[in-house]
């Protein structure tokens, strides 16, 4: 069977692997149809992803066909088409045990702590599989993406009629923008890249778009856009530790920030003066809950979501490796890249 495997930082290669055995009690055998490519895919490219270990077969956002299940499995049959949950819980520590399930101890998230998707077929537990009778797997390799940003404007409380403003237009941000809209609020996006926030705005259609100069014109601008309140919430998805220093100069009076974009270095901000006199609160972000995979699919498949603008690039199994690289330059406008290996 075949597989692409990151050697190391900025090498694949193609390698065979075996056979998955059969699946045993409460696992399915599934053939991977498409993979979705995010930025811990582009952070373990370029080695700059926590929690990665290498050598490491890439992939978690994943459209899936079942060919098998194993004893005790009755929610997923052969040939259901699902999208996957990748982050395989322990089901027994203490987060677990509060039904935090993404927020495991031992957790294993496919294609960075353990092998993922970029194969022909694997063994997935099939309480991880979430079946839609409508979506492509083009779609359904776009739900964990998408589950990111519903679980971190879920953390942020967002409800209509707050100001929210997302810092980061890659595509967890833009995953964060649709459950903005989604909640009724008003959407406000920052981002240095212009092309990325004319994307939001005609594509998105999002309230308004501030660009990212450093300079201090961000702060005026949103100043402007809210009548002098600031943002009732903010969600940093940029992984920058200095974007994320700075976002707390956005916030309002008893706002909220949450990270889910995540940093190796350090973070600093102003504790007297802004986070304690405006009694902010901060809050991280991870994965998503197990909830969430199925109100996205059916989003989906009612309209609420129109996925129709989100994928930009496309590779083949046999040409991945060759594309790779150029998905990661700003001049070629990827906004998400799927990966066929059907």
């Amino acid at each position: 069977m075949k597989a692409i495997q990151l050697e190391k930082p900025q090498s694949f290669r193609v390698i065979a692997t075996a056979e998955p055995p059969p699946p045993g009690p409460g696992e399915a055998l599934v053939r991977i149809h498409r993979v979705g490519i995010c930025g811990t895919d582009y952070g373990g490219y370029l080695g700059k992803m926590p929690f990665y270990s290498y050598p490491r077969i890439p992939g978690h956002e994943l459209g899936v066909e079942v060919l098998a299940v194993g004893a005790g499995v009755t929610d997923v049959r052969p040939g259901d088409h699902c999208a996957v949950e990748p982050y395989i819980n322990c089901q027994r520590c203490y987060a677990c045990r509060r039904g935090l399930n993404h927020c495991c101890e031992q957790s294993q998230t496919l294609g960075v702590m353990c092998d993922g998707g970029l194969c022909e077929r694997m063994i997935l537990p099939a309480r991880k599989l979430h079946v839609s009778r409508q979506l492509s797997f083009e779609q359904l390799a776009l739900v964990e993406t998408l589950a990111i940003g519903c679980h971190a404007v879920d953390r942020g409380g967002v409800i209509a009629g707050l100001n929210v403003l997302v810092i980061g237009a890659g595509p967890i941000g833009l995953s964060v923008i649709e459950f903005v809209k989604i909640a009724g609020a008003r959407c406000l996006v920052l981002d240095v890249n212009e092309a990325r926030l004319a994307f939001c705005r005609d594509r998105l259609r999002v309230a308004a778009t501030i660009p990212a100069r450093r300079d201090g014109s961000e702060l005026k601008a949103l100043e402007t856009l809210t009548q002098g309140q600031l943002a009732d919430v903010v969600i940093d998805a940029t992984g920058n530790n200095q974007s994320m220093s700075q976002a707390l100069a956005y916030c309002a009076a008893g706002g909220r920030l949450v990270y889910v974009g995540i940093s190796q270095q350090e973070i600093a901000f102003p504790h007297a003066t802004v986070f304690h006199r405006r009694e902010l609160t901060l809050l991280g972000s991870r994965n998503a809950p197990s909830r969430d995979f199925a109100r996205i699919i059916a989003l989906i498949e009612t309209g609420r979501i129109d996925t129709a603008p989100w994928i930009t690039h496309r590779a083949g199994f046999d040409n991945m490796i060759a594309e790779f690289p150029s998905w990661l330059e700003p001049r070629t406008g990827v906004i998400k890249a799927i990966v066929a290996l059907t």
